[in-house]
């Protein structure tokens, strides 16, 4: 793993705190971007996948299902730890990163790249589709799946129970729909595909979670 931060800035803080129970809170929201993601990345076959946000590990088992390799990447050192308590193939490498910097990877080097529950961690998403675009080989994919704006408008954001049983808020920023669109075409990545998704008792609720399939 790569040098953490001498201090953690407060999102990183806060998934570091929130990652021993991560994984066992009622979390509709993570569990329904775990349903989505094979269902519309199952059919590729990538040699090289780099997950950035992987967290406590809860997507990687299928992505090295279906890569050659895995670099699955994180700015929370205590998610990473869980991460690497799961016993994944050797196919798969953990490092830590800040996604707003250079990521560990080389100029086209890349098929596959992975984003789940993560950008609204991001003020700017600019510099993240950059960094997607620099590292995605031609043809490459990149998969990204958030919460809906629909929902964010409406006050949702991630959260947890802190450990005085105190609602722990992680900052988040609010992207419209179009500000992944416009990002990721000034990055030079097209939009092959777009889903809104809810899981089955919320038909008739706002959507739940939006996914992006872009390529290079």
């Amino acid at each position: 793993m790569t040098t953490p931060p001498a201090k953690p800035p407060a999102i990183a803080a806060a998934y570091d705190a929130w990652s021993a129970q991560y994984d066992h809170d009622r979390n509709p929201t993570r569990d329904l971007d775990a349903q989505v993601l094979p269902r519309v990345l199952g059919e590729l076959r990538p040699r090289a996948t780099l997950e950035t946000g992987c967290g406590t590990g809860k997507n990687t088992a299928f992505l090295a299902s279906i890569s050659q390799s895995v670099l699955a990447v994180d700015f929370s050192s205590g998610m990473l730890a869980r991460a690497a308590q799961r016993g994944l193939p050797p196919q798969v490498r953990f490092a830590q990163c800040d996604l707003l910097q250079r990521w560990p990877a080389d100029n086209s080097s890349i098929d596959l790249v992975c984003c789940s529950l993560v950008l609204e961690h991001l003020k700017d998403l600019s510099p993240y589709f950059e960094e997607a675009a620099r590292v995605l080989a031609p043809g490459g994919h990149l998969w990204v799946c958030e919460l809906h704006p629909y929902k964010q408008y409406a006050g949702s954001q991630a959260r947890f129970a802190g450990a005085s049983g105190d609602t722990v808020k992680v900052d988040a920023f609010t992207h419209h729909l179009s500000d992944f669109t416009a990002a990721a075409g000034r990055a030079g990545l097209h939009l092959r595909r777009l889903d809104e998704w809810w899981h089955s008792d919320e038909s008739a609720a706002l959507p739940r979670l939006i996914s992006f399939l872009f390529q290079r």
